[in-house]
């Protein structure tokens, strides 16, 4: 049953209900809502066929990696330029600048991969 019999299933049902009337509702109803179940059934069975639990653990440990390399280039970067804005003797806007650049580049990487 593919999206567009889903829909001729509903037509088929309401069509019933009309012809037969609101006594067969019930029956109706729990016909189409089996149907409409077996389908949702085929639907997972096939997605869960194609699931590879390898590459999904190979794409979580690369996305840890990752998580890591951000966390010591951003730490990095912030002491680097850290020190160096001290050296330059300017404002508390420098840094708050600085960090809050780093701070953003995380959270939107961090959100990225939420959505993923």
């Amino acid at each position: 049953m593919t999206g567009s019999s889903t829909g001729d299933e509903l037509r088929a049902a309401v069509s019933a209900r009309r012809d037969l009337g609101p006594e067969f509702e019930d029956a109706i109803v729990e016909s189409f809502l089996d149907k409409m179940g077996k389908e949702v059934d085929r639907r997972v069975d096939e997605r869960l066929a194609t699931y590879n639990p390898k590459a999904a653990a190979k794409a979580a440990k690369s996305n840890e990696g990752m998580r890591l390399a951000l966390a010591i280039v951003s730490m990095s970067l912030g002491t680097v330029a850290t020190i160096a804005l001290l050296f330059a003797d300017v404002g508390v806007t420098s840094f708050i600048t600085v960090w809050a650049g780093i701070v953003l580049v995380n959270l939107a990487w961090s959100w990225g991969g939420r959505r993923s």
